[in-house]
C-alpha cells in the first residue's frame, strides 16, 4: 500500500475509534467529582453541597436517570441545580423522577437556555468562534418543571435574594436568569448580604455576572453551561467554553478575585445533535465547604489545589 494511503487509512481508523469512544462510552461514564473549598467562616463545621447541572434529559436515558437518583445516597446538606435540565418537551417527568430522592433535601435552582428552548441542529464549527446569534428550538415546558421543583420544596433563585437555614447555618443566596440568553439582571438583586455563607447561582458563568457577585462579597458562585468544554485535549484542556470565561475555568473550581470562589460543573448531558464527550465525562460534584485559612502563614489556595478528586 502506498505510504500516503496507509496514513489516510490510519487517520480515518483513529478518528472513527475516537468518535465511537466519545459517543458510545464516555458520554455515559457517570462520574462524581469531589472538591474541598475554603469558603466558610473560621471554626465552622464542613457543609456539603451537591452541584448538579446540564442533565439535558431526553425520554429514555435510563442509565442517566438511575445514576442521578443514586446521588441521594450521598446525603448532601444542600442540592444546587444550575439549569439545562431538559432536551425534549416530554422530559419533565423523567427529570422529576431522577431527581426525586434529592428533592426531599434542601435545594436551590436557576434555569438555563435548554430549560426554555429545545436543542436545534447546529454546525459544530459555530462553537469555535464567538457569536451573538442565538438559534432557538421549540419552547420547552419549563413552567411545569419549576412547579415540580417548588412543590417539593426547592427554591427558585432566579433574580431573587433568598435566605435559608441549612444545618444550623444561615445561607444567603442571590441568583440570575440565564446570561447566555442575556436574561440576567444582576443589578435588580445586587447588594451585600449578612450570612454565614453567601452563594451566587447562574447558569452561564459570564464575567459580568461573576464580577458583580464578587463585588458584593459572594463566597461561592455555582454555574454550569460549559459542559467542561465537552471535548478536551490532554495537556491542553477545553477547546471552548461557549461563554466569556477562559478555558482554564471551563470545569471545576477556581478563584474569581481575592475573595470569591467559582465552581463550574461539566454537567451530565449533551445535545442530541452532538452526543459525544471526550476527556470530559459527565459529572455531578460533591463540594465540601470548609473554613477559610487564617494567619500570614496560611497557604494560598489555587485552582489546582481545589480541583479535588474524581471517582
Amino acid at each position: 500500500m502506498h505510504p500516503l494511503a496507509r496514513f489516510a487509512l490510519g487517520t480515518a481508523t483513529t478518528g472513527a475509534a475516537g468518535i465511537a469512544y466519545a459517543a458510545g462510552y464516555e458520554r455515559r461514564r457517570w462520574t462524581l467529582r469531589e472538591a474541598a473549598l475554603p469558603v466558610l467562616p473560621v471554626d465552622s463545621r464542613p457543609l456539603r453541597i451537591l452541584h448538579v447541572s446540564d442533565l439535558h434529559l431526553m425520554p429514555g436515558q435510563e442509565s442517566k436517570k438511575r445514576w442521578v437518583a443514586e446521588l441521594a445516597a450521598l446525603e448532601p446538606d444542600l442540592v444546587v441545580n444550575t439549569g439545562d435540565n431538559l432536551s425534549h418537551p416530554k422530559a419533565v417527568p423523567g427529570v422529576l423522577a431522577s431527581l426525586g430522592p434529592l428533592l426531599r433535601r434542601p435545594g436551590l435552582f436557576v434555569f438555563g437556555s435548554n430549560d426554555y428552548f429545545g436543542p436545534t441542529p447546529k454546525n459544530p464549527a459555530r462553537y469555535l468562534r464567538r457569536s451573538q446569534r442565538r438559534i432557538h428550538g421549540a419552547p420547552l415546558p419549563w413552567r411545569d418543571l419549576r412547579a415540580g421543583f417548588v412543590e417539593h420544596g426547592w427554591q427558585d433563585a432566579t433574580h431573587q435574594r433568598l435566605f435559608l437555614e441549612v444545618d444550623g447555618r444561615r445561607i444567603g443566596v442571590v441568583g440570575v436568569d440565564d446570561p447566555h440568553l442575556s436574561l440576567d439582571r444582576y443589578s435588580s438583586v445586587s447588594g451585600p448580604m449578612t450570612a454565614d455563607l453567601k452563594l451566587g447561582l447562574t447558569h452561564s458563568p459570564e464575567p459580568r455576572v461573576l464580577d458583580g457577585m464578587a463585588a458584593d462579597g459572594v463566597d461561592l458562585v455555582l454555574a454550569g453551561h460549559t459542559h467542561g468544554g465537552q471535548l478536551r485535549l490532554p495537556g491542553y484542556g477545553a477547546l471552548v467554553t461557549n461563554c466569556g470565561i477562559d478555558r482554564s475555568r471551563a470545569r471545576g473550581a477556581s478563584r474569581w478575585g481575592t475573595h470569591t470562589w467559582l465552581h463550574v460543573s461539566a454537567g451530565m448531558g449533551t445535545s442530541p445533535y452532538a452526543p459525544v464527550r471526550f476527556a470530559c465525562p459527565p459529572e455531578a460534584s460533591l463540594l465540601t465547604l470548609v473554613p477559610r485559612p487564617t494567619g500570614p502563614a496560611a497557604p494560598k489556595a489555587t485552582p489546582a489545589q481545589a480541583a479535588g478528586s474524581v471517582r
